[in-house]
């Protein structure tokens, strides 16, 4: 008898398959976008989306499962160009669990929310037997309006088209496994974790050519660029000498035997727009405090459809497909 995996919940290949084998002909998806765009009322747009955080530990360098529940809710509302407004939260408590770290995660959301400038207005709680929950698992949903001129989707990239990434890849996958096996770096790796939304409104205030967005979480940069080229049935090339890569998060890999391009990121995101706004849409994004590193890291062509390349920096080209396995289960 086939049953779940851990790798089914790593953003890679696995995932991919079981939602596409069970969940979408089930439910009869059209599109698996971060957030769901519907029509709303007086011809308006509104987006929603929902997502379950399980990370362990539940706290780590640079942030907690609060606020990472509440920034990853309002980042994939983001990914669809939608100006986030509202959340919900239901709780999963174990019996046993200190209250002083429920106050601390508690607290951690509602400062987020207020960063993020969005509300949380419901919620749910429930309790399960000491050793079914592993502490807490939180589950959110959001809901945004989308402006009646954006759409943002990977049906909509072409031949011609940049990859813009907003900064530093795997810093958070690193700090989630650091601090899961008692690693320490100097400087430490501390997670991006962050609210995306004030960026992508500044992106769309800038031009209304931005084709596709995503935040690359699990399976990291490179399984989601694979998942873009699969649904666009385009090919995008990317320049190994052109991705930032932090010297922490370089070195963590190399003695961990991971590849950064698979590490979950939770503060940052991928665009992929018309050329001719490339440059100047950088020039925008690096006055945003958490898109100072955005640069071009690669093109989108037409052929090989469906395919992710990568250029690497001794002047080879290397085939990248979607995680395959569980590099880095549990790290949202």
């Amino acid at each position: 008898m086939e049953r779940i995996l851990l790798g089914h919940g790593s953003g890679g290949k696995l995932m991919y398959q079981l939602i596409r084998e069970h969940f979408v002909p089930e439910f009869k998806l059209k599109s698996l976008n971060d957030s769901a765009v519907l029509k709303g009322l007086n011809k308006g747009k509104i987006a929603v989306t929902t997502d379950s955080y399980v990370v362990s530990p539940i706290f780590f360098p640079g942030g907690n499962i609060g606020e990472l529940a509440v920034y990853g809710t309002v980042n994939d509302l983001s990914m669809v160009g939608a100006t986030p407004l509202y959340i919900t939260s239901g709780f999963i408590l174990e019996e046993g669990f200190p209250l002083e770290d429920l106050k601390k995660i508690l607290t951690s959301m509602s400062e987020a929310a207020k960063k993020a400038g969005i509300k949380i207005v419901a919620g749910d709680t429930k309790v399960v037997n000491k050793g079914k929950a592993d502490g807490i698992f939180i589950n959110t949903s959001g809901v945004g309006i989308v402006g009646e001129n954006t759409d943002i989707s990977p049906l909509k990239v072409k031949p011609g088209d940049r990859v813009i990434l907003s900064g530093p890849i795997g810093n958070h996958g690193i700090s989630i496994i650091a601090e899961r096996n008692g690693l320490r770096f100097n400087p430490p790796v501390l997670s991006d974790t962050a609210p995306l939304n004030v960026l992508v409104k500044e992106m769309l205030k800038h031009t209304k050519k931005i084709h596709a967005m995503r935040d690359p979480t699990r399976g990291g940069l490179a399984t989601t660029l694979k998942e873009i080229a699969n649904d666009s049935k385009c090919c995008i090339t990317i320049f190994e000498e052109s991705i930032p890569v932090p010297s922490g998060v370089r070195g963590a890999c190399e003695l961990l035997g991971l590849d950064p391009l698979y590490v979950a990121n939770e503060g940052i995101l991928i665009a992929i727009v018309s050329a001719d706004v490339a440059d100047s849409l950088v020039k925008k994004m690096r006055k945003i405090s958490v898109a100072r590193e955005s640069c071009i890291i690669g093109e989108v062509t037409k052929n090989p459809a469906g395919m992710v390349l990568l250029k690497t920096s001794i002047g080879g080209t290397r085939m990248i497909e979607m995680l395959s396995g569980d590099q880095l289960p549990r790290i949202c």
